[in-house]
């Protein structure tokens, strides 16, 4: 079997009106795929937004039809297989199905630069031919893509008066507290608690800081890789909404390791006395951080979340230096 080789992109201007005419169709065809593939991603989590990207594949349909009809009546029934990746200067997006993933205000960029990217494809184009039925077309068209307002102006345009833009909102930040917030708070806890009694009884134990160094970074680092696996097996999010559990173990993993590294990094100084300092002080505000996080998420009160966090932080950081004095 011989290998498929391709030549090197054609140049925008080097094209004929049949070729142009062609690649616009191309190009609306595609547009409306991805919106409908937008539409589809959306529709379970934010339906009001789906709505508006099937009514922008809708409009993409119509603008093909009316391409496809001119370039009938020009040129004939065939139309050759151009796409903007033969074709030097277009923007090489990222498909799809490989963004399950990404959230409204990304999904929203993208649509705003493909309808920027078109209109300025219709501009040049347009200035490109000669034949005036076709130019007359390109201007139109690219006058349309003007005259829309950026998608992110209609999402809030149609829907900030309402309930569902309100809707919309919570659920993106439900799904933010669920698939962020909560495995990265559960790592940080568990990086900055967990890794106490190790980090402290080794110190106390040896007085020596690159000893208690070892020591800490080989529980943050276990602690990270544990905690990072148990919270991707846990559920695969399916049913809870809790999002990818790659994403979620990532999170979570990070967390746990830099919340463990943030009270062992004090022991790469020499000085014993100063490195605990220095420790115990970062340890105060990690607990602060955490009392912080879940009141401002977990809508737990910050006295509350101050108290919980901070007796049992003390409680693990004494049994540390208890044995550590052992």
């Amino acid at each position: 079997m011989f290998p498929i080789s391709f030549g090197p992109a054609k140049r925008f201007t080097d094209l004929s009106e049949r070729e142009i005419l062609a690649l616009a169709i191309s190009l609306e065809e595609d547009d409306g795929r991805i919106y409908r593939d937008f539409a589809d991603a959306l529709r379970e989590t934010f339906p009001h937004s789906a709505q508006v990207f099937e009514e922008m594949a809708r409009e993409e349909d119509g603008h093909r039809r009316r391409l496809v009809e001119l370039y009938r009546r020009r040129f004939g029934e065939h139309i050759p297989l151009i796409r903007r990746e033969h074709v030097r200067g277009f923007i090489r997006r990222r498909p799809v199905w490989l963004m399950k993933h990404a959230d409204l205000k990304t999904i929203r960029r993208i649509a705003e630069d493909m309808e920027e990217e078109t209109r300025n494809f219709y501009l040049k184009a347009a200035g490109q031919v000669t034949d005036l039925a076709i130019r007359e077309l390109l201007v139109e068209l690219a006058e349309t893509e003007k005259e829309h307002a950026s998608l992110a102006r209609r999402l809030r345009e149609r829907y900030a008066a309402g309930a569902a833009a309100a809707e919309e909102e919570e659920a993106a930040h439900r799904r933010f507290v669920l698939q962020i917030v909560q495995p990265g708070l559960a790592g940080l806890m568990d990086g900055s608690v967990s890794t106490l009694a190790p980090l402290f009884a080794a110190a106390f134990a040896t007085g020596n800081s690159w000893d208690a160094f070892l020591v800490g970074t080989a529980a943050s680092v276990g602690a990270g890789i544990s905690m990072g696996f148990a919270e991707a097996l846990s559920d695969d999010g399916a049913l809870t909404g809790r999002g990818h559990p790659a994403i979620r173990g990532t999170v979570c993993g990070l967390m746990t390791t830099v919340g463990g590294l943030g009270h062992t990094l004090p022991y790469l100084i020499p000085d014993f006395l100063t490195a605990t300092a220095i420790a115990v002080v970062i340890v105060l505000f990690e607990l602060w951080a955490i009392a912080w996080v879940r009141a401002r998420y977990m809508d737990t009160p910050f006295l509350q979340a101050a108290y919980q966090v901070v007796v049992g932080g003390l409680l693990v950081f004494a049994a540390g230096v208890l044995i550590g004095h052992a």
